[in-house]
């Protein structure tokens, strides 16, 4: 069991980045009227939009990264609590 929650947690951590880079990229096109820059080699995109791009990508990764291993934890705990009780 203690697998199969940890495989969720992996899951749910994976598609939560994916609706975090999404977003990001929604609310960077919003918010400039140009695409994200994805390619750092691309010398179309300014050196501090990139910059900015890829810290705004890393802080939402480690926060989503946070949350989900902590999520994990507390369900693995609860799982330990209630098998203890039966």
């Amino acid at each position: 069991m203690n697998v199969l929650i940890k495989l969720l947690g992996l899951v749910v951590g994976m598609g939560a980045g994916i609706a975090a880079n999404k977003a990001l990229e929604a609310i960077w096109s919003k918010s400039t009227g140009k695409p994200a820059p994805k390619d750092a080699s691309n010398l179309e995109d300014s050196l501090p939009g990139v910059v900015l791009f890829a810290f705004a990508g890393g802080a939402a990764g480690a926060v989503i990264h946070v949350l989900t291993q902590r999520a994990t934890k507390k369900a693995l705990n609860k799982l330990q609590e209630t098998a203890d009780e039966v």
